[in-house]
């Protein structure tokens, strides 16, 4: 458990970065650009990683369900939305937005045994926790505003 707690965390810091870096480069070249530039270096590192650790069994699909393909097709909707959010959000809200969105998903995919997914009962637990970071998002946006008018104000 510590393990996949710490891998989380790191992907959530990695995540924070990545969209930092991808709102850099869309600066300079541009949306499509930015997204096929992350998506081929993205796919490249894999590749190479791959072929390090699990060497030809990375290539070995089988009983693989045919809509698993289209995961790649997600990840240029993922990058195109969250480079555009973070262009006219800022990346703290961008990414708090889309990681509390990551997060009602997840518990309905659970809740309802989408894709395939084991279904997890919905309880007070769940609907209190994604409460919580809503309620935590929307104070968080407030007081920044609150700030900034008395930024300008001053």
């Amino acid at each position: 458990m510590v393990i996949g707690l710490f891998l989380a965390i790191l992907a959530g810091s990695l995540v924070g970065l990545q969209n930092i870096f991808n709102s850099k480069v869309n600066e300079r070249a541009g949306s499509q650009t930015t997204t096929t530039l992350v998506l081929g270096m993205g796919f490249l590192a894999s590749l190479v990683i791959g072929l390090i650790i699990e060497g030809t069994s990375l290539f070995d699909f089988q009983n693989m369900k045919p809509w698993y393909w289209f995961s790649g097709f997600i990840g240029v909707g993922v990058v195109t939305c969250l480079v555009q959010g973070v262009k006219h959000l800022g990346p703290t809200y961008a990414i708090s937005i889309a990681l509390a969105s990551q997060l009602l998903f997840a518990v309905l995919f659970d809740s309802f045994g989408i894709f395939g997914l084991e279904k997890v009962p919905f309880t007070m637990k769940e609907c209190i926790g994604v409460i919580v970071i809503m309620f935590g998002m929307i104070l968080f946006k407030l007081s920044g505003e609150s700030e900034k008018q008395k930024s300008q104000a001053a």
